[in-house]
């Protein structure tokens, strides 16, 4: 019995949107899901069981992070990332190697693996498709991403191509090197914003049948529309009873084209990362809490929102008022908002997608969203 599979419940009559559940060695989960990042075992501010009451049946972790710190040894001493970080539902672990590409003048790439300056301590690394590999069958997460080479925006032709074929050679070591039969191994689709390569891309690793599939170098910069153009083209080519993974996707607009061309599995830092920042995420836009608008404004951040914030009264100006005096409490409220908001996002467009409103519900979403 494979360690991932996913079970298709049904597919939009009119789109490629589709629902399903993903079944791992720490429990099932319904799609399309969006995964809270713990980049560094914990998902800021947010503990294991208010997680759980968010909704949440997976999570992600970091590779590069951990690998630096605290180091695969003690996570595997402590009996692997469910157990250092108390979490009994299912984990993803990147790869590192975004974060790597990430470094610019810090990294360099060869065809063994990438050298690179830890960001912590200007340490000399080097991480390479076997190594993400032990870390992550280290880690014990439910499913592993393969190393790749994520291509910036802009790349030119020769450089995009060079580089996905090296992520399709690094793909090839790294079912390879993955022994774990408990962990399921995804391989990441890249080619830029090319078409044939993104065609040659898919085509090379559906051949070598990974229990699962991500579209990778996508959100790194480009405008929506060449987004959504490469989703549409990249997408259908994918196997239909494998899951498909968009990544580093938060935003409500994102989520909802995604969910819209057949992706079942987001992530991103954006819901945590903004709350610490002082906004909030409601089904009529964004809300900016600083903003002076927000003093005397009496009524919570999202009216008929069941997150601990909304229904337990507190207002817009009472976390206001938290925000600007710099206490923590107001930017958990607003953490714990901004989770439980994708998380019910997500859970509606999974119903709209079985009772064959999906049209309906996003048109609607789109009229109250962008006023």
């Amino acid at each position: 019995m494979a360690a991932i599979t996913y079970e298709l419940i049904k597919k939009d009559k009119t789109t490629g949107a589709r629902a399903g559940i993903l079944h791992t060695p720490h429990g099932s989960f319904p799609t399309p899901i969006f995964m809270p990042v713990g980049t560094q075992a914990s998902v800021k501010g947010v503990s294991p069981d208010e997680l759980k009451e968010l909704g949440a049946g997976v999570i992600l972790s970091n590779t590069y992070h951990l690998f630096l710190r605290p180091g695969m040894e003690l996570v595997r001493e402590a009996g692997g990332l469910h157990r250092f970080m108390h979490w009994d539902r299912a984990i993803l672990t990147d790869s590192g190697g975004f974060q790597v590409f990430s470094l610019g003048e810090l990294r360099k790439i060869t065809e063994e693996g990438v050298i690179f300056r830890s960001h912590i301590d200007g340490a000399k690394k080097f991480l390479s498709p076997e190594i993400s590999m032990e870390v992550q069958m280290a880690l014990g997460s439910d499913i592993v991403m393969a190393f790749d080479e994520c291509v910036p925006y802009p790349a030119d032709y020769d450089y995009a191509k060079r580089s996905t074929d090296r992520t399709t050679r690094w793909a090839k070591r790294c079912k390879e090197t993955m022994t774990s039969e408990n962990q399921g191994l995804f391989a990441i689709v890249q080619g830029g914003m090319y078409e044939d390569l993104r065609r040659k891309s898919v085509e090379e690793l559906t051949t070598l049948d990974f229990p699962g599939y991500a579209v990778g170098g996508l959100s790194v910069g480009e405008p929506k529309e060449i987004m959504y153009e490469m989703l549409a083209i990249t997408v259908p080519l994918l196997p239909e009873n494998k899951p498909r993974y968009l990544m580093g996707v938060g935003t409500p607009d994102y989520l909802m084209e995604g969910v819209l061309h057949g992706i079942d599995m987001f992530d991103c830092v954006f819901p945590t990362r903004v709350a610490r920042n002082g906004m909030a995420m409601t089904w009529q836009g964004r809300i900016v809490i600083k903003n002076a608008v927000h003093t005397q404004e009496f009524s919570v951040l999202d009216s008929g929102c069941g997150c601990y914030a909304c229904r337990n009264g507190f207002t817009r100006a009472y976390i206001r008022h938290l925000v600007r005096a710099g206490e923590i409490f107001g930017l958990r409220l607003l953490t714990l908002h901004n989770l439980y908001f994708l998380q019910d996002f997500m859970k509606k467009m999974r119903a709209a997608i079985l009772e064959d409103r999906f049209g309906e519900f996003r048109e609607k979403f789109y009229r109250s969203y962008r006023r």
